[in-house]
């Protein structure tokens, strides 16, 4: 295997970024139009029949952007042995948890932040992530209002590009107590229990984006430190998580549980419950154990 695991070892890593960078802006070009109203590139449709799965322009832009990104995965490219897990094709009824066993595994989010993007917001983003033996090892997260595309590998850093191919590197915060961290935090989802331990944490600030993908790219550009997702009745899924935790690993931050243990991915449901926190990875370690004595003493019946 080459570069310590992070593709495998009959693919070439520069060629493979080549041809993610392209899927990647057609996926920004059908998003925008989408979001615009106008008619979508590619030949897809402005809206999906009921029978196709739903009607309206995020269901279009899902399933379109869906369709570039699995079948640009599987016809492009030599190597066939890898699984491709969608946020998507997790939906259909021919779906099969039972035939996702290879070790290699695309993780893919083809719209991250559905409110936003409803809203007219430019917080959504594009998820994709390449993971081994469950473990996420190239991160991507697109970010087309933006005109960003970040890349993580692990190993080997984070940066992010413009269309142009201009690059830029991650710029983490020089924030380090907690008092003076900013948290970035989800506009829609905001449960007592969660609220509650960011009372006791303390932040200095908070910041509402909806897109995680979006949340962990504001922490590499220093306008935040800090992400927590607390599971309630529902929990994140592993097309959520993947390609923000492989990104921010990639630049040097930490994504973990709240007791300092690793997210795995493609268990049975492909769910990823509890308390999780992703920071620059400065103050990681401190925020961990204020919001372990949080649970320890308000919640401790709640699984981290």
């Amino acid at each position: 295997m080459s570069i310590d695991l992070v593709v495998p070892e009959e693919v070439d890593l520069t060629t493979l970024l080549d041809e993610l960078r392209k899927l990647s802006w057609a996926a920004a070009d059908v998003l925008m139009a989408y979001a615009r109203g106008e008619e979508p590139p590619f030949g897809f449709p402005m809206h999906l029949t009921v029978e196709e799965g739903g009607d309206g322009p995020v269901s279009a832009a899902d399933m379109a952007v869906n369709e570039i990104l699995t079948t640009g995965l599987k016809n492009n490219l030599i190597y066939k042995e890898w699984d491709i897990l969608s946020e998507e094709t997790s939906k259909e009824a021919t779906f099969q948890r039972a035939e996702y066993k290879k070790d290699w595994c695309w993780i893919i989010d083809p719209l991250d932040g559905t409110k936003d993007f409803l809203q007219g917001s430019e917080n959504y983003a594009v998820h994709i992530a390449l993971a081994y033996k469950q473990k996420p090892k190239i991160g991507m997260v697109l970010i087309p209002e933006k005109d960003e595309l970040w890349f993580g590998i692990i190993g080997s850093g984070a940066w992010y590009e413009n269309r142009d191919s201009s690059k830029k590197f991650v710029s983490f915060s020089d924030r380090l107590d907690l008092s003076e961290l900013v948290l970035v935090s989800s506009k829609n989802h905001q449960e007592s229990k969660l609220v509650n331990l960011l009372s006791t944490l303390s932040f200095a600030e908070t910041k509402k984006i909806g897109s995680v993908g979006c949340k962990v790219a504001s922490i590499l550009r220093g306008d935040a430190d800090v992400y927590i997702s607390l599971s309630g009745k529902t929990s994140p899924k592993d097309w959520d998580m993947a390609a923000p935790h492989a990104l921010i690993e990639a630049a040097g931050g930490i994504f973990s549980h709240a007791d300092g243990t690793n997210l795995i991915y493609k268990k049975t449901n492909y769910s990823q419950p509890g308390c999780l926190i992703a920071s620059h990875g400065k103050s990681h370690k401190k925020i961990c154990q204020k919001a372990m004595e949080f649970f320890s003493v308000e919640e401790p019946k709640y699984k981290v």
